[in-house]
Parts: C-alpha cells; sequence; structure tokens
C-alpha cells in the first residue's frame, strides 16, 4: 500500500519573495493540502517577529470570513498582518476598515453619499480627458527616446494620484503628497518606497499607520476641509466636510450624526491611501498582464472582448490587494482546522481567484470570463467601497490603450513591490511603435 504525505507548508509570509511575483505553486500547495495553515511571522526587514496566524487560501473560505464579521473581527486587531503597538491600537480603530458593524455601517453609509450620479459623470469625462493626455505624453516619450516608456511613472501613478486628487478636491498644488503619503504608508516594506526607517526610542520601526507619522496627513486633513468649508466645491471633502451633508436619516428615522474632527481625518487617510492605491496597483498590472497575453491584447482591440469583463478578468488575474487580516472573536472551526479567539486569520485573495474549484481553468487568461466571483475587491460588509470608481477608472484607462497603442510589448523586467499586501508594480517597461 502507497502512503500519500502531504506536502511541508509552504511560506507565504516573506514580503520579499513577491518582488518577484505571486507564489501561485505554493497557494496550490496550500489550497490542495493545507487551505487553513499555520504560518510563522519571523522578524523581516527590521520589522519584529510576531505570533503567527492562519493563512485562509481556498476561495470558499475566503468568502466565509470576509462575510462573518461576527467570529472573523476587524476591530479586535485591525485588518494588517503584523499587531500594531498597543498603544496605537485605538487609534488604528477609528478608521472604517478597521471597523465591525453597525459602527462600520454608519461610517459607510455617510460616506456612499457623497458618490453622487452627477459627481461619478463629471469624474468619467475628467478620466477620459486624463488618459489621453497621459497616454499622448508616453507616445512623446518614447519617440524621443528609443522607443520605449515606463507606464508605470510616465502613465499609471499619475493616472490614479490626479483622479483621486480631483475627486477629493486637492489643490493642484498639494497633488504630490498623496503620492508621498501613499508609498509612506502602502509601501513601508520596500526600501524603495518608504526610504529609511522611522525608528522609535527603543530602537524599533514605528509603524506608518500609527498617530505619530500620520500627524502631517491629518494635520493636512483638516486644514483642507476648514478651506472647503469657507470655498466649497463640487468634490468629496467638501461634502464631509459641510454640516449639512449630515441632514438626513439613517434606517429607521435617526439622524445620521455628523463626521466627528477625527474621523474625517480618518476618512482623508482612507481615501487617499486605499483610493489611491487600488488603482495604481491594478492599472499597471493589467496592462502587464496584456503585454503578456499578446492575443488577449488583440481581441480587446478589434472588440471581440469587452471592456466590462476584461477588466474583471484581468483584476482577477492581478488583484491589487494581496491580503487582509482578521480576528477571531470567538472559538469556531475553519476547514477542519479549530481556531481559537485571538488568532489571526489572513486571507490570500490572489490564492482564492486561483481557486480551481470556483475558477474553470483558472490559470488562462480569459478576458470574456462569466461568472466571475474573484474577491479583489474584498466581499462581506468591507467590500470595497471604492469598486465602482475603480472599474471605471481601468475601463477607461484600457480603452484609451487600446486605442491608441497597436502592440503592448514589455522592454525589460517590471519591477514589482516588496509587499505581501499590496500587489504592486513600481515600474513597466513597455516598447511602443
Amino acid at each position: 500500500m502507497t502512503v500519500h504525505h502531504a506536502p511541508p507548508v509552504p511560506d507565504v509570509f516573506d514580503p520579499r519573495q513577491y518582488a518577484t511575483g505571486i507564489p501561485y505553486d505554493a497557494y496550490r500547495v496550500l489550497r490542495d493540502h493545507h487551505p487553513v495553515a499555520r504560518q510563522d511571522e519571523p522578524e523581516v526587514l527590521g520589522w519584529p517577529a510576531g505570533p503567527g496566524f492562519w493563512a485562509v487560501t481556498r476561495h470558499a473560505d475566503v468568502v466565509r470570513v470576509l462575510k462573518d464579521s461576527a467570529t472573523y473581527s476587524s476591530y479586535i486587531g485591525a485588518t494588517q498582518i503584523r499587531d500594531p503597538d498597543p498603544d496605537d491600537l485605538p487609534f488604528i480603530r477609528r478608521m472604517m476598515l478597521n471597523q465591525d458593524p453597525p459602527g462600520h455601517g454608519r461610517l459607510r453609509r455617510l460616506v456612499s453619499r457623497a458618490f453622487t450620479p452627477g459627481r461619478i459623470e463629471r469624474f468619467a469625462r475628467l478620466a477620459e480627458d486624463r488618459a489621453r493626455m497621459l497616454f499622448a505624453r508616453a507616445l512623446d516619450e518614447a519617440r524621443a527616446s528609443d522607443g520605449t516608456v515606463d507606464l508605470v511613472t510616465t502613465v499609471t501613478d499619475d493616472y490614479a494620484l490626479l483622479n483621486l486628487a480631483d475627486l477629493l478636491g486637492v489643490p493642484e498644488a498639494d497633488r504630490r503628497l498623496l503620492l508621498h503619503w501613499t508609498q509612506r504608508v502602502i509601501g513601508y516594506q520596500d526600501p524603495d518606497e518608504a526610504g529609511p526607517q522611522v525608528l522609535d526610542p527603543a530602537g524599533k520601526p514605528v509603524n506608518p499607520r500609527s498617530p505619530a507619522m500620520l500627524r502631517d496627513m491629518f494635520g493636512y486633513a483638516q486644514h483642507l476641509a476648514a478651506h472647503k468649508r469657507r470655498y466649497p466645491d463640487d468634490d468629496v471633502m467638501t461634502t464631509l466636510a459641510l454640516p449639512q451633508f449630515s441632514n438626513s436619516l439613517e434606517p429607521g428615522g435617526a439622524p445620521v450624526a455628523e463626521l466627528s474632527g477625527a474621523e474625517l481625518e480618518m476618512f482623508f487617510f482612507l481615501l487617499t491611501v486605499a483610493g489611491n492605491d487600488t488603482v495604481r496597483s491594478a492599472a499597471p498590472g493589467g496592462l502587464l498582464t496584456l503585454a503578456e497575453h499578446p492575443e488577449a491584447y488583440a481581441r480587446l482591440r478589434d472588440g471581440r472582448a469587452e471592456l466590462p469583463s476584461a477588466v474583471d478578468e484581468l483584476l482577477r488575474w492581478h488583484p491589487p490587494v494581496l491580503t487582509f487580516r482578521r480576528t477571531a472573536a470567538q472559538d469556531t472551526e475553519l476547514a477542519g482546522r479549530r481556531i481559537r479567539a485571538g488568532d489571526k486569520v489572513v486571507v490570500f485573495h490572489a490564492s482564492a481567484n486561483r481557486d480551481e474549484r470556483v475558477f474553470t481553468d483558472p490559470d488562462r487568461l480569459d478576458l470574456s470570463r462569466t461568472p466571475n466571483p474573484h474577491v479583489s475587491f474584498g466581499d462581506g460588509p468591507h467590500v470595497c467601497l471604492g469598486a465602482h470608481f475603480a472599474r471605471l477608472q481601468l475601463r477607461v484607462l484600457y480603452r484609451e490603450a487600446v486605442r491608441v497603442l497597436p502592440e503592448l510589448r514589455t522592454a525589460g523586467t517590471p519591477k514589482r513591490l516588496v509587499s505581501n499586501f499590496i500587489n504592486g508594480m513600481k515600474s513597466l517597461p513597455v516598447r511602443i511603435g
């Protein structure tokens, strides 16, 4: 009789491995043999060791965790793999991303009212103009050199940044601040993005989400809100800053409470970082995917594949977010493993998006794939608030790409972000013409 032993549990925590690509082979080992697996948290890149966590890699289990906020809490330990400093945790919990129902729902309803149909329509027109301008600039740069251009630095970084600045109402002179803050918070594991580590008096690195590291961003948010109260405009910060915005009712007839100053600061943080980096990561990832699949790009160019389904397939293939953490609020069981109250439970979006139990031929790019229940924008109560805006921006960007670029070919090795959280691209050199 042959005894089959399960292969060992691969490491999918170390952020350095993500700089060379997503470890899909390791994800498959986990899905097939260890769908809920213990992962160590050793000290890496100067960040201290942690107690370890459960890695959840199958689609059904990921969805279950994301939908069940009573069992798997965003509030208890927040949503990053690394444990925050205990002194910082009350501060971090103020953010909508790190709250559970019902408090999370109140904040979500409040902010969703800022995204009016008229604002969305105006935003779409601006995004179209910006995509044309940025691709025209990329073509000019390529023609002035050897025919190559970096689409990250020339197109996608500015596209995401300037669209967000328009949405928030950030003055032109201040817009580079948004990218600076995003790089500092999102790219903290990557020395190219974060720069020198900031250490506390004990020599430990300071969490980029700590009050000390966000003081300049929050001060700017209050300054911008005060400006919008004096000079209101058609933007999200004006809507959030004006008291009359809250003159509406919750379900059941109770008045909606006005955003506190701390809540407004946290929304500015969330919209700046998440709103920028979702598109900033997804856009070059989608363009790289199309460059690596010329037949799919040709189908998109000649109309055999439609943009809405193509956008979702490119999001499945290159999800902007790799992982999100929850904390077990009570003892429970998941995929046959006992989870104890207080354990960290981390869902792996990129693994769920390649689960053979849900997707037919998941390692094949199919721009017409339907249904396509990817979890690139999450699921459950915390499903991405800006998913509609992200899809809109990606449709506009890819439409312009296929209009002006007959071919899309890489011209060197793309550089990826060192991160086990964000599926980021630091450069995407392509050859044009």
